[in-house]
């Protein structure tokens, strides 16, 4: 078992490397406002959206069909607001225009034009500039290691309900481009790296035997983990976007079986932590984890 004196040490030793401009402001509500994107068929849109409350609780807002990108397109569209996250589901009726179904998520900024612009000059390169929704703007950014997310603004502020535990953006980078992604990051969203773990254990990312470097962020988007890895990884590590955490794992996965939820991974402790790696109907696959008191 690692000890958590070096993640502790590794923050403080690298505390120097991720500073945040005094001068820059904060886009960001809330977590409750970062929604993961999740594209299904639209033959599984529904069984894939009640799984997802019937594991985790919460409640669909109402369904209609949409144009969400700036160019011709039409897709049936509905959140799912659970006390462990939301999610923006999506099952395209007509092809999905590029760059759409690559990006991971999206958050809710006060300013997109100048969300946008601090974006841009943390690092970000902008791969679909602001465009008019139903309901609002939104623009398409990425990071360095291809991390892609969307930026939105509603006209009328949306209202949701805070949540029980705030879900964790998985991010998997290369080496070659960790570090400059969590700097960028950091910049952007006023984050705080909590831990920076060089020599993590690999059974967290299917690899026993073996380390990894997992960084882990808090900001007023929410929580972030960054895994650093040679990408050699074997199913379905990698695909997951996002990790939710719940107060009782084994209860949730019974739900999430009785719902129609594949256990891909079944529960493996590693500190003080115990997760499993799922996919629900449609496709979707996920992290779900406790954390011992």
């Amino acid at each position: 078992m690692r000890k958590f004196t070096v993640g502790v040490l590794a923050g403080v030793a690298l505390a120097g490397l991720w500073v945040t401009p005094l001068e820059a402001k904060n886009f960001s509500v809330g977590p409750q406002y970062d929604t993961t994107h999740v594209y299904v068929a639209p033959e599984d849109y529904d069984r894939f959206m009640a799984s997802f409350v019937a594991t985790f609780g919460g409640k669909l807002s109402k369904q209609g069909v949409f144009q969400v990108t700036p160019t011709p397109s039409q897709t049936v569209s509905q959140l799912a607001l659970t006390p462990v996250g939301t999610i923006s589901t999506f099952g395209f009726k007509t092809p999905v225009p590029y760059p759409f179904g690559a990006e991971r998520t999206g958050y809710l900024v006060t300013d997109i034009d100048a969300a946008v612009k601090a974006a841009r000059k943390a690092g970000a390169t902008v791969l679909v500039s602001t465009f008019l929704d139903p309901i609002g703007k939104d623009a398409v950014i990425t990071w360095p290691g291809g991390v892609n997310m969307q930026l939105y603004w509603h006209t009328t502020a949306p209202n949701y309900p805070a949540l029980a535990t705030v879900p964790e953006n998985r991010v998997y980078v290369s080496p070659d481009a960790a570090n400059a992604f969590i700097h960028d990051f950091v910049a952007f969203a006023h984050a705080n790296v909590v831990s920076d773990v060089a020599n993590a254990p690999g059974e967290e990312i299917g690899k026993p035997g073996t380390t990894y470097r997992r960084v882990r962020i808090e900001s007023g988007y929410g929580k972030m983990v960054v895994l650093v890895t040679n990408g050699q990884l074997p199913w379905p590590y990698g695909r997951e976007t996002t990790g939710y955490e719940v107060p009782d794992l084994d209860a949730t996965l019974m739900k999430a079986k009785a719902a129609g939820v594949t256990v891909v991974n079944e529960p493996a402790i590693s500190g003080n932590r115990k997760a499993a790696m799922v996919q629900f109907p449609g496709g979707y696959v996920a992290e779900i984890h406790a954390v011992a008191p």
